[in-house]
């Protein structure tokens, strides 16, 4: 039986090429090199097994819903590998320059500012919105499986995966942890969380094993990314319902210090660049020889 690829699976190891080679590039300051890319060449193969079973298996949704669990970890796991690469390319971070960025724009550090806004209740609200980013694009592939708009799926899938993937080339060129690290000593209080919130932040912070993720505002680009494709599929209930949540989303990136302004800008271009690209390489990767 022929191996046939989906245009997210060409995109997903053309990437991890990147990757690749991106880990061998940085070998002579990378201990952690050889694990880097035994990590992408593992992925690559699950993508490749993952295919294969999805052609063989009876019914096909089987193989559809092992493919899309493959993926969402592949996404996953790359993002954990970024720490250990950027470290092996660049000795320092941009949050100099990133900084400067926003004293320029606002005459202010924005996070520093915003400490006359805290609230516990505020704080509280804005980090479950945070949090939210992480079943925002789920919320949609689950409404369009559900549906059976599986045509529909791919096409999102494409977009939000290639989406996730440009951010992690930002974070390869600009490296920068954020606000939180190195304004600290600039904010005079605390955000005022709760234990509870405490321990969510806690578990957040052990959970995101790179720390170089803040230009730009991956939070910011893949939700409207999200918020755009339920529009653009017309799931209106979706759509309205996801408006506060990501509005509230893409304030919090700055009230919880995670991210600078100029990072949330750059997020926002992001989605732009995203929704151009999209259509134009999933085309490309749709009539790819040997698919």
């Amino acid at each position: 039986m022929r191996l046939v690829l989906r245009p997210s699976d060409l995109l997903t190891l053309s990437f991890l090429v990147l990757f690749s080679g991106l880990a061998v590039y940085s070998s002579p300051a990378n201990p952690s090199w050889a694990g880097l890319l035994s990590t992408y060449a593992a992925l690559a193969a699950a993508i490749l097994v993952a295919a294969v079973y999805r052609a063989r298996v009876d019914p096909a949704k089987h193989g559809f819903h092992l493919s899309v669990a493959v993926t969402v970890l592949t996404v996953l796991l790359i993002f954990n590998s970024l720490g250990t690469l950027i470290a092996g390319i660049h000795k320092t971070t941009f949050d100099a320059r990133l900084i400067a960025v926003d004293h320029a724009i606002f005459g202010v550090h924005p996070t520093v500012w915003l400490e006359r806004l805290i609230n516990p209740l505020l704080t509280d609200l804005l980090q479950f919105a945070y949090i939210s980013y992480y079943f925002i694009p789920v919320s949609l592939g689950v409404v369009l499986i559900a549906r059976g708009r599986f045509g529909e799926f791919e096409e999102v899938l494409f977009g939000i995966l290639l989406c996730f993937y440009l951010s992690y080339i930002g974070y390869l060129l600009v490296p920068a942890i954020g606000p939180r690290f190195t304004l600290s000593h600039l904010q005079t209080g605390s955000l005022q969380v709760s234990p509870f919130i405490e321990t969510i932040q806690d578990a957040l912070n052990a959970l995101e094993k790179n720390k170089t993720d803040a230009f730009p505002s991956g939070h910011t680009a893949v939700s409207l990314m999200t918020l755009y494709y339920a529009w653009n599929e017309r799931e209106k209930k979706l759509f309205a319902g996801l408006i506060p949540l990501v509005t509230a989303l893409i304030i919090s990136t700055v009230y919880l210090r995670y991210h600078y302004v100029i990072d949330v800008i750059a997020g926002i271009a992001l989605t732009g660049l995203t929704i151009a690209l999209a259509p134009v390489l999933r085309r490309m990767l749709s009539i790819a020889p040997g698919r």
